[in-house]
């Protein structure tokens, strides 16, 4: 699967029903039928939706943790908890569920941004808020992070 490309502005029902762009459909194509994990964001209050192959993945990485050290048990707990697993239904939509809707604080406008393999949904007025470039200064931020990736092909940092 490529990384997701595009953020989406939509809007949830009063019964947690989230329609998904068509857009962001026609990316998820080939993973649709295999269903996704809804879960809460570890570093934000949103949630991520990971399509299922690549919720294996993770989990691969996660199963490789010795259970029997308290802390990782409790960071499993903790990654794993509220995780509902939702499948696109008929008209194109998934639901949410009311503790993750609470958790996310999603009222009705919600903002669908792609991060690489795993698309965040976020109340619209919360998004807005965490990417507010005068509360955040990215030149800095870009610098930090990818300021020593060196290019492998040509060696140019």
């Amino acid at each position: 699967m490529k990384p997701l490309i595009g953020t989406h502005e939509c809007k949830v029902d009063a019964k947690g029903r989230l329609p998904l762009p068509s857009g962001l459909k026609k990316q998820l194509a080939g993973v649709l039928e295999d269903g996704f994990v809804l879960k809460r964001s570890v570093f934000q209050k949103c949630l991520e939706l990971h399509p299922m192959g690549e919720w294996n993945k993770v989990m691969e990485d996660v199963n490789k943790l010795n259970r029997f050290v308290k802390k990782n048990n409790d960071f499993v707990r903790l990654f794993t908890a509220g995780l509902k697993v939702v499948e696109v239904d008929g008209n194109g939509r998934i639901q949410i569920a009311k503790d993750l809707i609470s958790y996310a604080g999603i009222d009705k406008e919600v903002v669908l941004s792609p991060n690489a393999m795993v698309l965040e949904i976020w109340d619209k007025d919360s998004y807005e808020k965490v990417v507010d470039i005068e509360e955040l200064d990215f030149a800095s931020l870009a610098e930090e992070v990818m300021g020593n990736v060196k290019n492998e092909e040509d060696g140019v940092s």
